[in-house]
């Protein structure tokens, strides 16, 4: 079961590539949960992006159609 944290770090993710505002923790779950991936750029930053089966979950919740 994910918490409200990471539930709310899905939908930030969802909106925007490049949050800067993650927990570290929340990213971890999301990551170890093969909800999230990361994806190391040229420049340093980390592009995250939902999995399918992040998408599954918003979905679920009613986020995303």
């Amino acid at each position: 079961m994910l918490s409200p944290h990471e539930i709310a770090a899905l939908m930030l993710i969802e909106t925007n590539p490049y949050p800067d505002n993650l927990d570290p923790e929340d990213l971890d779950v999301l990551c170890g949960r093969q909800l999230v991936a990361l994806e190391g750029l040229a420049s340093g930053c980390a592009h995250v992006q939902l999995t399918a089966q992040g998408r599954s979950v918003l979905r679920s919740i009613g986020r995303l159609y």
